[in-house]
């Protein structure tokens, strides 16, 4: 018996693995984040697989699901939105399943902000302005960030930020980041991506929030910020295919 943790992607139900897609179809046991997996992802279970939308349950009643299909041998397919590597909240099952002796594997998702990215025809990596792109949240009800984690601290790198689980502490987002960035800095809120209800709202730090609020978001949305979001943003092309560029698949003239 095994449990499969399963990244189901941002929304739509073509954007899941292959792989994960087939331990859905056969699995006996289908636990899924029934606020964020799409139904006609969970619809693929196979006919007379138990079926259970977590979304009500805490950790202790989800662990008891589990150790129920333990006892019956029956392989569980575990599916969380996004990527599970991702505040995915899966190291505590985890830790629980090895306190139970109970074997699992982890099969990768398309992540929210790679959705965003590619819905925006954006590439979040631009030669000249940004190499790096950081992945964080802030604190608003959830647990608290670790020291040096800050948006100031982080922000003082000037990469692209994928700021998650923050929309409704947008004006704290604003305030940390406008001396870093500029007032001007591009931003993108990305509402539930991949959804059929899918919007992007497009602003700079000085009147996101204004624009967010406007829309009445409070969830299900992620934060970019960053000069590569600028529509006509001026960057160096690439090394990558420069004519000039030399590497083993591509030897210079003799």
């Amino acid at each position: 018996m095994k449990v499969h943790f399963i990244g189901a992607g941002p929304g739509a139900p073509d954007l899941i693995t292959l792989r994960g897609l087939r331990l859905i179809q056969s699995c006996p046991v289908v636990l899924y984040a029934g606020s964020l997996v799409p139904a006609e992802i969970v619809a693929e279970a196979a006919p007379g697989a138990r079926v259970v939308d977590t979304a009500p349950l805490d950790l202790d009643q989800i662990i008891a699901e589990i150790a129920e299909a333990q006892a019956k041998n029956l392989d569980v397919a575990r599916v969380h939105s996004g990527d599970p590597s991702l505040y995915g909240a899966i190291a505590e099952q985890m830790r629980r399943l090895d306190a139970l002796g109970i074997a699992y594997d982890v099969t990768p998702g398309v992540p929210a902000f790679a959705a965003a990215a590619a819905a925006l025809s954006t590439e979040l990596t631009l030669p000249d302005i940004s190499q790096t792109v950081i992945l964080t949240r802030t604190s608003v009800r959830s647990s608290a960030m670790p020291n040096n984690e800050d948006l100031t601290t982080l922000g003082k790198s000037g990469a692209t930020l994928a700021i998650h689980l923050s929309v409704t502490n947008l004006a704290h987002v604003v305030k940390e980041l406008s001396p870093l960035y500029g007032e001007d800095c591009p931003v993108v809120v990305a509402f539930r991506v991949g959804w059929p209800d899918q919007s992007f709202i497009r602003g700079t730090l000085a009147d996101i929030r204004d624009k967010a609020k406007a829309a009445g978001l409070t969830r299900t949305a992620l934060i970019l910020v960053g000069r590569v979001l600028g529509e006509g943003a001026d960057f160096t092309d690439s090394r990558l295919y420069a004519a000039d560029h030399t590497h083993v698949l591509r030897p210079g003239k003799v």
